[in-house]
């Protein structure tokens, strides 16, 4: 389950609603899915995407999406410290930036124009989208490993 981690006034916030609440005015979605018993754990990822195909129509439909897919990474994926030296600086998108965690754990800190810089920590289950033009930038955790459905407006 994610937790907000707001440093500046040393506080954390765990309920989900509570979460959603805070984010919003930074029009910041959060969602929890549910993700027990759906998937294995070496499933593909045209099964992850199968299984989660209501969703992602739900959310193709709410933001314009056009297209999913499915982003693997583990300390055995190639150049890894090169990518998470691209993620790791501060930065904006173009279009908005929606990730659902399958696996593995990560933190979205958020720098936004109207409030304080706080880290979103996601987990499975957990899905997060950062609007387009957000100043933001992505740790992984200690384990150096993530599985996220990734949604595109542009194919």
């Amino acid at each position: 389950m994610a937790v907000v981690h707001i440093q500046d006034e040393n506080r954390q916030i765990t309920d989900p609603d509570a979460i959603r609440e805070f984010l919003e005015p930074f029009g910041i979605w959060y969602e929890r899915w549910d993700v027990e018993g759906r998937l294995g754990a070496e499933a593909t990822n045209d099964e992850i995407l199968a299984t989660y195909e209501p969703e992602i129509d739900r959310l193709k439909q709410r933001g314009g999406f056009v297209t999913a897919d499915v982003i693997n990474v583990s300390p055995e994926t190639p150049g890894l410290d090169a990518m998470l030296e691209k993620f790791n600086k501060e930065h904006t998108h173009s279009d908005d930036e929606v990730r659902f965690t399958v696996k593995g754990s990560g933190v979205f800190h958020i720098h936004p124009s109207n409030g304080p810089v706080f880290g979103v920590q996601v987990e499975s289950g957990d899905l997060i989208n950062v609007p387009a033009g957000v100043r933001h930038w992505f740790d992984l955790c200690s384990d150096r490993t993530i599985r996220c459905i990734r949604l595109f407006v542009d194919p």
